[in-house]
């Protein structure tokens, strides 16, 4: 088998587990705020949210490493060798975070761990605009030219997803704070700044689904 159709057939799956998995949390999310429901009812749907939502942010970690490693097969990124093993190894430890943060998701320290999964995303984020704009304005790393721009738009556009996926992720931290409000008792507050946040994370999922509508489009068609 060839290197590069193993990495493009694991790069499909995360993208499906990435964009379906966002589908569902946007669909349990109803439930969520459903004052209609008893609060372990509610709960219950947000549980369903988590155990979705860790295969949606498995699959937009993992297409990191795997488009690096694809772009440099296709000789259009030229960090190779020791970076992808560094890139593989260092996703593997974000990777190992994001899920210590899900099997804590109900805890201080879970909190915290989804925190520290937030700071990275803080790093990565500019990291990958600087990287994508700057190949885009002709000024490498990325190959650019006609016909292979593309790759760069794809990368800066990941980046881009990263942001909405930053906001989704704080919205579904707070999620357990407001849950504990509640806990103690009827909190019109907290319910309203549920709402009003899970308000907010339903207009970013739209632009989310487009984004990376625009990703897999980029990727498969090569239009650029």
């Amino acid at each position: 088998m060839e290197e590069v159709l193993v990495l493009r057939w694991l790069h499909i799956i995360a993208m499906v587990y990435w964009l379906g998995g966002e589908w569902g949390v946007f669909q349990t999310s109803y439930n969520v705020i459903n004052r209609n429901l008893s609060l372990d009812e509610r709960r219950r749907h947000m549980e369903t949210a988590y155990r979705i939502d860790i295969l949606a942010r498995t699959g937009i970690i993992t297409l990191l490493p795997l488009g690096l490693h694809m772009g440099n097969i296709y000789g259009l990124q030229p960090y190779g060798g020791s970076f992808l093993t560094g890139m593989w190894i260092f996703v593997a430890v974000w990777l190992g975070l994001c899920w210590a943060a899900f099997f804590k998701r109900e805890t201080d320290l879970g909190i915290k761990l989804t925190k520290l999964d937030e700071m990275v995303r803080w790093v990565l984020i500019p990291t990958i605009f600087v990287v994508g704009i700057s190949s885009l304005m002709g000024n490498g790393p990325f190959v650019a030219d006609e016909g292979t721009r593309w790759y760069a738009w794809k990368f800066t556009l990941y980046g881009f997803a990263l942001c909405i996926g930053l906001g989704l992720r704080w919205i579904m931290r707070a999620w357990t704070t407001r849950f504990r409000q509640l806990a103690e008792g009827p909190n019109p507050a907290a319910e309203a700044a549920l709402e009003r946040e899970i308000g907010w994370g339903r207009m970013l999922a739209y632009i989310y689904w487009i984004t990376i509508s625009g990703i897999c489009f980029l990727g498969t068609v090569k239009p650029l």
